[in-house]
């Protein structure tokens, strides 16, 4: 499957954890550990609720490189 978004190299860049951003958006961490690894996408509700977490652009958690 192609990589659809940046979301885990964004945490590393943050400084942040998959957990902690479980825990802010009331998610399971396995359902964003799907999102980091590509098995699953989140909405896109869900997508700029967690570019606001970030504090980045969304732009910066989409893969430009399809």
């Amino acid at each position: 499957m192609e990589d659809l978004n940046r979301l885990k190299v964004v945490l590393v860049e943050m400084k942040r954890t998959s957990r902690w951003l479980a825990a802010e958006l009331g998610k399971n961490p396995s359902t964003v550990s799907k999102w980091c690894t590509n098995v699953s996408q989140p909405d896109l509700q869900t997508l700029n609720r967690i570019a606001e977490l970030l504090d980045v652009d969304i732009k910066e958690l989409i893969n430009s490189n399809r």
